[in-house]
């Protein structure tokens, strides 16, 4: 048994199709999930915090569900474009033993000099991205370490169902239940 912890974007929260998609994938392999509101979105706010308070403030709900609800679970970590980011800058604060990624913003559209890439490289841990075929955002390339499953669509990624099998068919392909189970 695991818990996934899951962060919205920056422009929406934990209703997106996306994020149901990816707890109901981790849910059907018997991974214990929680979506989280990040605080400016608790708030009332639409714009999100600077980057280093969204890190803080996650990194601090994850210590808290490590504490309690999800204790004695191993932790995966992830979320939807900017919760992406997000998981990946703190994975060694909340050590977490693998992060999901949804809509991975590589880089500003038609800016591919931006890459966010070395906030993915920072992974070191077991890494799932799941990207639209068609987003304008960029897809970021395989590693050892890192699988992109690519589903129709945009950075919105729309189709819940395919996040959800993306999600559960490299949950059982890593065996990364088995090995924190």
């Amino acid at each position: 048994m695991a818990g996934l912890v899951l962060g919205h974007g920056a422009g929406g929260g934990i209703e997106s199709p996306d994020l149901v998609g990816a707890a109901e994938g981790a849910r059907s392999v018997g991974v214990s999930v929680a979506l989280i509101e990040q605080p400016y979105r608790v708030a009332g706010r639409r714009s999100p915090a600077p980057a280093r308070q969204l890190d803080a403030a996650w990194t601090s709900v994850v210590l808290k569900l490590r504490e309690g609800p999800l204790s004695a679970l191993p932790i995966l970590t992830g979320g939807r474009s900017s919760g992406a980011r997000v998981a990946c800058r703190t994975a060694v604060e909340t050590d977490s033993v693998a992060v999901v990624c949804l809509a991975f913003p590589l880089h500003p559209p038609g800016h591919p000099e931006k890459s966010r890439l070395p906030e993915l490289e920072a992974v070191y841990v077991p890494t799932l991205v799941v990207q639209g075929e068609n987003d304008p955002f960029g897809t970021p390339p395989i590693n050892s370490n890192r699988t992109v499953a690519r589903i129709p669509g945009t950075h919105s990624l729309g189709s819940s169902a395919a996040v959800a099998v993306a999600v559960s068919d490299w949950l059982r392909a890593t065996e990364l239940i088995a090995r924190v189970g």
